[in-house]
Parts: structure tokens; C-alpha cells; sequence
């Protein structure tokens, strides 16, 4: 075993070419070396025995002692948290919104990002979800009296266990000193980053067990009203669908949503690769392993980053995310499909980046009469609503010039894939757009095609830059 270790700190001390190819090694070793590591490596009752034989241990003794109790990968990170404020209800939520906070030169918004999160929730809302704050700073004074604030501007809601402050004492993290500067970024970033993963690991480890979904934000965060109607909506959508990260924020930690039965798979992951590179990139590689290959984001963005100074030395940022709207209950939830089209394709601007929730599009060579775009869903689908958006910003004159909206059923198999065998018009497209309201009153049956069509040939080429559709239930079975 101590063999491993060491060929473990000698692997950590290689400067790596490529960040891809090493996670991929660095994992496959870490899983390996799991096969022969006991469950509780280090016991509690060790740990006591520890602390009452040396009350002052080295900090490297104290590092390696816990790192080796972090190893087991089959369950949840051995940490005994501190209860600053508030305790969990045994009654599982719906979900859970995490939040990590420490000190700052500059500015603090976590009292603001607490009272969003409650103030856009409905009185039905907040029966759905628990807050867990973790203070991650190991400054006791300022987490002291922190809490008093929290405890003193929202006590009703954690006397209702709808809020939890918790701290992970800092004889839990890891090193902290000495780590590599990946992509030359100095000591003093380095260090922030790495803390900053193992802050998140510890906060996601927590709350593994306490709702059904987590939802990943910073502490300087403006939330949408009504936020959990419009996921739920979303989530609802999906179901039958594999993801593994829904988005609905495009910045840094903002808006990421899990299953929280991945939450001890991503806490050990940033806990295993805290200093190889910052937070947002480790979940990007997660996503990935997870085998979820497209980022799947929604909008308009459901939160907005409203801090001015950022928790690294006071910095300046001023980043906002353009698409949020502070009343997106709104939100599109395009379930789960696949695209078909015989319009030429240029180069890779294929038919699904039409239906992306990303800032892509497909973009086509001149279509003819008779020319199709088809969306052809997993399941039928009860749908209120379509919204069909052609040409873009710096091509206006690529839209659709002549064209026509149809919903089908009755799926049938064919050559160029499956099609639908009836179809009824919508409506017609106008300079290039089209948008329907109240479809599934105007429609009996679930639908399982939309289909665009072209009704007259055009010589301009064609964009389609987003299918958007609101369905008023879950797909049927």
C-alpha cells in the first residue's frame, strides 16, 4: 500500500501536456487503487485515539491521516460537520440549493442570494426546498458572526428546515501548500481554486441524502420568481431522457442542476482533482465521463450573478448573464427528440443545433419546395406552445421565406428515418418566423412530429436558429 502512495505523489509531481489524457489516467489509477482499499481506512474511533495522543499533529501528518479516510469511493466523504444553524427534517425535499461562502475583501451577497432564493419562491415553493450554506472560511470569528446574521434575518426559516448553515472543520481539507500551477496561474489563485473544489466536494457531500435534485449557485446570485416551477417543469419534460448536468445559468457555478444520487461521484471527483484545474472545468469533465456528451441548457436563464467583487482578493467582476429574465416561468422545455431533414447541410452546422438550448443553429444550402426539417419525439407530447425563430443577427436574409408549421402522429419507420404518417398546418411562417399559442386545445391528439416545410424554393440559404416548444405535461407513456 505504501508503494501506491508513493507512485501516487510522484504521478501528482508530473507536469501534465494534455489535462484530458491525464484525468483519464489519474482516474483510472485512483478506481484501480479503490479495489484494495478497505471501507473505513481510518476509523472514527481512530481519529479520537489520534487527537488524545497527539494534541498538536503536524500538519502534514494531519493531511495524510485524512486524505486516506477520504479514499473510499463506495460511499459518502467521513466528514463530521459543524451545525452553525438549523438541522435536517427527516422528510426527503424535492430539492436542495447549495450554496459555499467565504470572506470577502470586498462587497458580501450572501444575505441577498439567501432572501432571492426565499422572496421568489411561492408559500407551495418553499415547502419543496432546503438551502444548505456552507461557511467555508476558517476564520471562526467572522463565520460567528455571520451566522448571528443569518440566524437573526431568517429564523423562521430555519426554525421551518428550510435553511442550513454547516461548516467543515479545516482538519478535513487537504493540503493546501506546495500545489502545481497548472496553466501558470500564481501560488496564491492556485491555492483559492484548489479550496474552492474542495469547499464544493464537502458542501455536496452533505447533502447527498436530502432531496431529490441539487441545484448548484454562488453567493452572489439573483434567482427568477418562481425558479422551482419553471425546473420542475424542465425536469418533468424530461423523464425517459439520460442527463447528467441541466443548465440554467451559461456562468461559472450558476444554475447547475444533478440528480443528487450523483452528488458522492462529483464530490469525490473534486475532491480528487482539486488542484488540477478550477471548479467549472472539473464539472464540464464530469458531465463528460458521465457520458453525457452536449451541454443541455435552458433559457432564459433562471439566475443572475449580481456580485461587483469577486471572493478572490476582491477582484472586479462584473459578468452578467444576458439571457436571464427575472420572470422566466416562461422557459421552453424542449423534450427529448431526434432531427431529421433532407435540406443540405453546410459543413457542421447540423439539424440538432436547431433545437439546442445552446447559442448554435442550423444552418442549410438553398431549400426547395417540398424541402423538410422534422423534430420526431421520443415519446408523444402534449405541447401549448411553438416558437420557431429563422435567420440571425448578421444573415437576416437567411430565413425560411415560404413556409409552413405541421404537428403529426401516427409514427411510422422509412428509409430517411421515422416520419410521421398524418399531419395537420399550424400556420404559415412570417418574415420568417412563426409562433403558435394554445396548441393542445386546437390539436386532440399527442404529438409526435413537428415538421417545418418549405412551400416555395428561395435562392438565399437558410438558418434556423431555435425551435422552441412548452409542453403542458409529462410525455405519455
Amino acid at each position: 500500500m505504501r508503494l501506491m502512495w508513493k507512485s501516487l505523489d510522484k504521478m501528482r509531481c508530473l507536469r501534465k501536456r494534455s489535462t484530458i489524457p491525464f484525468l483519464g489516467f489519474l482516474i483510472t489509477f485512483l478506481l484501480f487503487l479503490n479495489l484494495y482499499i478497505e471501507d473505513g481506512y481510518v476509523l472514527e474511533g481512530d481519529k479520537r485515539q489520534l487527537r488524545e495522543t497527539s494534541v498538536h499533529p503536524s500538519s502534514s501528518e494531519r493531511y495524510v491521516h485524512t486524505f486516506r479516510d477520504l479514499s473510499n469511493f463506495s460511499g459518502s466523504i467521513n466528514v463530521t460537520y459543524r451545525y452553525l444553524a438549523g438541522t435536517p427534517l427527516n422528510r426527503k425535499k424535492y430539492l436542495t440549493i447549495g450554496l459555499s461562502s467565504v470572506k470577502r475583501k470586498r462587497g458580501n451577497y450572501l444575505l441577498e442570494t439567501i432572501k432571492s432564493i426565499f422572496d421568489q419562491s411561492s408559500y407551495e415553493e418553499l415547502k419543496e426546498i432546503v438551502v444548505v450554506v456552507h461557511l467555508a472560511d476558517f476564520d471562526l470569528v467572522w463565520c460567528e458572526n455571520l451566522v448571528q446574521e443569518i440566524t437573526r434575518k431568517f429564523a423562521h426559516h430555519i426554525i421551518a428546515g428550510r435553511l442550513l448553515v454547516i461548516q467543515a472543520p479545516e482538519e478535513y481539507y487537504p493540503s493546501l501548500d506546495g500545489l502545481k500551477r497548472n496553466y501558470n496561474d500564481p501560488e496564491d489563485r492556485v491555492r483559492f481554486r484548489s479550496k474552492q473544489n474542495v469547499d464544493y466536494a464537502f458542501l455536496l457531500n452533505f447533502c447527498t441524502n436530502l432531496s431529490d435534485f441539487y441545484m448548484m449557485l454562488e453567493d452572489d446570485v439573483r434567482c427568477s420568481r418562481n425558479f422551482l416551477t419553471a425546473l420542475k417543469k424542465v425536469i418533468t419534460s424530461r423523464e425517459g431522457s439520460y442527463w447528467v448536468m441541466l443548465e440554467f445559468s451559461k456562468l461559472g457555478y450558476i444554475g447547475k442542476l444533478y440528480h443528487s444520487r450523483d452528488l458522492p461521484r462529483l464530490a469525490h471527483f473534486l475532491l480528487m482533482f482539486y488542484q488540477e484545474m478550477p471548479c467549472d472545468w472539473l464539472l464540464i469533465h464530469f458531465r463528460g465521463l458521465l457520458a453525457q456528451k452536449d451541454v443541455i441548457r435552458f433559457k432564459p436563464s433562471l439566475f443572475q450573478h449580481m456580485g461587483y467583487y469577486s471572493s478572490y482578493k476582491g477582484a472586479e467582476n462584473k459578468l452578467k448573464d444576458d439571457d436571464f429574465e427575472e420572470d422566466s416561468i416562461d422557459i421552453p422545455d424542449n423534450p427529448p427528440a431526434s432531427l431529421y431533414t433532407n435540406i443540405n447541410v453546410f459543413e457542421n452546422y447540423d439539424a440538432t443545433k436547431a433545437y439546442s438550448t445552446v447559442d448554435e443553429y442550423f444552418w442549410g444550402k438553398p431549400p426547395s419546395t417540398g424541402d423538410f426539417f422534422i423534430v420526431v419525439f421520443n415519446k408523444s407530447t402534449k405541447i401549448s406552445k411553438i416558437k420557431i425563430v429563422t435567420g440571425s443577427d448578421d444573415r437576416q436574409n437567411d430565413i425560411l421565406h415560404h413556409g409552413a408549421l405541421e404537428v403529426g402522429e401516427k409514427l411510422v419507420g422509412t428509409k430517411k428515418g421515422k416520419q410521421c404518417s398524418s399531419y395537420i398546418t399550424l400556420g404559415e411562417f412570417k418574415n420568417g418566423n412563426i409562433e403558435v399559442h394554445d396548441v393542445d386545445h386546437k390539436i386532440a391528439f399527442d404529438i409526435e412530429c413537428v415538421r417545418i416545410v418549405v412551400t416555395g424554393s428561395q435562392k438565399e440559404w437558410l438558418i434556423i436558429r431555435s425551435i422552441s416548444l412548452w409542453t403542458t405535461q409529462p410525455p405519455s407513456q
